[in-house]
């Protein structure tokens, strides 16, 4: 008898709509997670009752009916998109099966393991699409998945694929979407704008616990105390990307975004971006975002919206462009093909044949 194998895609989750309450519930489930508020669950709960949920809701709400399509949310679109076509990408794998799973939100985690284990799937991969690792993305998702796991009596085996921040398939995905850009819009700089984290959590996950932000340069190269370093797998992605692009180290900068304290990871986009416009020497300005694998409220409304208006405002002839996501580009349907099949230890099929 043959045993199904079955690919697990999750992303981090999305509202149900843009209307305060389904955000407050969104944003309740996805907060109340120990590894994205890492505080004793008494603080969380006070921090998160009687501060976050009172004033937050609404305005997430309003920023999400800024990018909210008739079709829904473009994270859960691209994700069904994605899923759709790794499906055919696996067509002529006739044990294989794909589900979209989400850590919060619908679809659910649960959902997408339980759902392949009814497709009959002894055996999971679960593949985070968080390209750098974060103790409260891709570690919540693997804890979560095991957790969901364990509490089956028939219990799949799950294997969740490692980070894939500078697989070669994916910055070449990156790169392809973004030289068109770049060619059209002769930049004078170039931001690589990536998620940020509080700097505790860098801290807490160096192993030796004398590396992580002790020097300025600690993030320029990974090394076996920092190899699970959220910051220092964002430089080297954008030192790969830059490199695909002939993108010279003096014409971009990396920078962090979504930042909600001092005590996050420098430097920030928006800080950033304030001393580019003041400074007025930089008129033309192409921001890339190679944390987010989709497009979703983190590109579109904060970076595509929000800092494309404040560097715009700055004067006439500034231009601020956002490079899309990967969302279902062809190079990145390529690029995850090929991380699961290394994954699942199956032979890459030539894209055309597995277009056929």
């Amino acid at each position: 008898m043959n045993r199904r194998i079955g690919i697990l895609l999750v992303n981090l989750g999305t509202p149900d709509s843009p209307e305060t309450g389904d955000v407050r519930r969104y944003l309740a489930e996805f907060l109340n997670d120990p590894r994205v508020i890492d505080i004793n669950p008494v603080s969380r709960w006070f921090l998160l009752n009687l501060i976050i949920l009172r004033f937050r809701p609404a305005k997430s709400a309003h920023a999400y009916k800024k990018i909210w399509s008739k079709d829904g949310s473009p994270l859960l679109i691209h994700g069904k998109a994605l899923a759709a076509a790794i499906t055919e990408r696996f067509a002529d794998e006739a044990d294989v099966r794909v589900r979209l799973g989400m850590r919060y939100g619908s679809p659910s985690l649960r959902s997408g393991i339980e759902g392949l284990i009814e497709d009959g799937c002894d055996r999971i991969i679960a593949f985070p699409l968080y390209p750098q690792y974060a103790s409260s993305s891709t570690g919540s998702t693997a804890e979560a998945a095991y957790r969901i796991a364990a509490e089956l009596e028939n219990t799949p085996f799950i294997t969740v694929v490692p980070p894939f921040y500078d697989h070669p398939a994916f910055i070449e995905a990156f790169a392809q979407v973004g030289r068109p850009v770049l060619e059209e819009k002769q930049p004078d700089h170039v931001l690589m704008s990536f998620h940020g984290l509080p700097e505790r959590h860098l801290r807490k996950g160096d192993s030796s616990s004398k590396h992580c932000l002790a020097k300025p340069n600690c993030c320029d190269a990974i090394t076996d105390v920092n190899r699970n370093c959220y910051r220092a797998q964002s430089v080297s992605t954008a030192r790969d990307l830059a490199a695909k692009l002939d993108l010279d180290a003096s014409k971009y900068t990396v920078t962090f975004q979504s930042r909600l304290t001092k005590e996050w990871i420098t430097p920030f986009t928006d800080v950033v971006l304030e001393q580019i416009r003041d400074k007025g020497e930089i008129k033309k300005l192409v921001v890339f975002c190679p944390a987010f694998v989709a497009d979703c409220l983190e590109t579109l409304e904060e970076i595509g919206i929000g800092l494309k208006e404040e560097f715009e405002k700055a004067g006439e002839g500034r231009e601020l462009t956002l490079v899309p996501s990967l969302n279902t580009e062809t190079a990145w349907v390529d690029a995850v093909e090929q991380i699961l099949r290394e994954n699942l230890a199956l032979p890459h099929l030539p894209v055309a044949a597995s277009n056929a």
